[in-house]
């Protein structure tokens, strides 16, 4: 008899919402299942299936960037410009829709913590405006493709634009994470990646997550879609795109590919104080502050977000925070190519992996997993 997540999956895949999906949902020893197919007209999607999962890496970067607090390495309220020098003497728009040339002095620095919570000045910009048409123009503005070139490239057009609003005065989703990973990059004096690897994910055992897919691996990278209207249309092939092999530049900017499996093992770690060859994956403490809102209400504007988000969630280290019955205390995210994760306060956790664009196609899709438990 197939379980309730099965039959949600297979409902979807036969509907058309996608071509294929995993799902995870459990403890300890969690229900696993994959319907439908890795790319349109191709063979069955694998449960282990490799897939671009975007945004729910900012989690990982989260716990990264406090497992380097706690190993004293900087300090949440510390400046970055040490090691992101092109941020110092940042302008600051005088409002979010002046022109660009209409700033003043920021007064502040960016700290770690303004990046951990979305409040650094750089963000996605839900408005028309001068500094969304600059972002758009020069290929930093938040959107299913990767940034073409290395992350210091990223960063020094990011940095060569005005910030948004004041640090630590404004909210404002993406950016601050991948401007996070340069900075561990550059503190530890390696790739984003290479470090991820060595201080957490080969610890946990996560050996097919990473910044790309193995050469080797390539058959377990499903295809990508987006809907134009009620139809599917590829936008990375089964085993192809820009996270298929190695890069040829640094890509400590960029986004994670990873499993189900994977994914379980970094959350279980992450909720059940698992230690890493040898201290916890992150202090209680961190744990907390990492997993409840850390956003001040004043913050929380109709025009920071999309409408209605604040009503519900709030946002902590890396992770969206439910703030509202029947869900109060469940933490989670989403990530653009139709990924979602979520993990309750008595330890219930759910993944759900597709390679289809979220929007109101998949949103359903989305709801009803995040219902299941």
């Amino acid at each position: 008899m197939a379980s309730a997540l099965e039959d949600l999956l297979v409902r979807h895949v036969e509907a058309g919402t996608v071509p294929g999906a995993i799902g995870l949902l459990g403890r300890d020893d969690p229900e696993v299942v994959a319907v439908g197919v890795a790319a349109v007209g191709g063979p069955a999607l694998r449960d282990d299936a490799i897939v671009r999962i975007q945004s729910m890496t900012k989690a990982v970067t989260a716990v990264a960037v406090l497992r380097l607090v706690e190993a004293g390495r900087l300090g949440l309220d510390d400046s970055v410009e040490p090691w992101l020098p092109e941020l110092a003497r940042r302008r600051v728009l005088r409002a979010p829709t002046a022109a660009l040339d209409d700033t003043e002095p920021a007064v502040r620095p960016i700290t770690v913590r303004h990046l951990l919570t979305n409040t650094s000045g750089y963000g996605m910009l839900l408005e028309p405006s001068p500094l969304a048409e600059a972002m758009a123009a020069n290929a930093t503005e938040a959107g299913p493709n990767p940034f073409p070139g290395s992350a210091d490239a990223w960063m020094g057009r990011l940095a060569g634009l005005p910030l948004a609003f004041q640090p630590g005065e404004g909210w404002r989703y993406h950016h601050s994470y991948a401007v996070l990973g340069v900075l561990v990059s550059r503190l530890t004096g390696r790739g984003f990646g290479e470090h991820l690897a060595d201080d957490l994910l080969g610890p946990l055992g996560m050996v097919d997550t990473g910044l790309w897919v193995p050469t080797a691996e390539l058959h377990r990278l499903p295809a990508a879609y987006r809907h134009d209207g009620e139809r599917l249309v590829e936008t990375e092939p089964a085993g192809g795109g820009a996270y298929a092999g190695p890069p040829d530049v640094d890509v400590s900017h960029g986004e994670l590919v990873s499993t189900a499996r994977d994914y379980h093992r970094f959350l279980r770690a992450l909720v059940t104080g698992e230690d890493v060859g040898g201290p916890p994956l992150v202090s209680a403490a961190h744990r907390r502050l990492m997993t409840s809102d850390q956003v001040a209400p004043a913050l929380k504007t109709p025009t920071s977000f999309f409408p209605g988000f604040w009503d519900t969630t709030g946002w902590g280290f890396g992770v969206g925070v439910v703030t509202t019955d029947p869900h109060r205390g469940r933490f989670g995210w989403s990530g653009g190519q139709g990924t979602d994760f979520f993990v309750d306060p008595d330890g219930t956790v759910g993944v759900l992996l597709t390679q289809v664009e979220l929007g109101e196609h998949v949103w359903p899709l989305v709801e009803e997993f995040q219902a299941l438990a």
